[in-house]
């Protein structure tokens, strides 16, 4: 891995981003400060925690990132489920967050194989 650019988890995360800015636009502007700012903020999240973790020194602080990119991922999903109840939006993006869980899952399984063979 050159950088985190090269991983096909950060790009898929990125174009998450994208997809949950649109999304978020049809939730009413009294909630743009409230449930509107945290599922993007958790949607930002994921590429970022990739993005710090893969510049990181040390496979155990990559890890530490990735997991924190995987919390973000579940809470994200949380808040798309709350909004859906409030019926704020109309779809949840479920196969894109599993995708984007699956991947994350199987990096961090990855570099803890790595680690261990060092």
């Amino acid at each position: 891995m050159k950088t985190h650019k090269d991983l096909l988890v950060w790009k898929k995360a990125m174009e998450m981003v994208e997809e949950i800015y649109e999304i978020t636009r049809s939730i009413p502007q009294s909630e743009l400060y409230g449930l509107t700012n945290q599922i993007r903020r958790s949607a930002v999240s994921i590429p970022s925690n990739i993005a710090e973790g893969a510049a990181r020194n040390s496979r155990k602080e990559f890890l530490q990132f990735l997991y924190i990119s995987l919390g973000s991922v579940s809470e994200m999903e949380t808040q798309l489920l709350i909004a859906s109840r409030l019926h704020f939006i109309d779809t949840i993006p479920c196969d894109k967050l599993d995708e984007i869980k699956k991947m994350l899952l199987g990096l961090i399984k990855n570099v803890k194989s790595r680690q261990v063979k060092e």
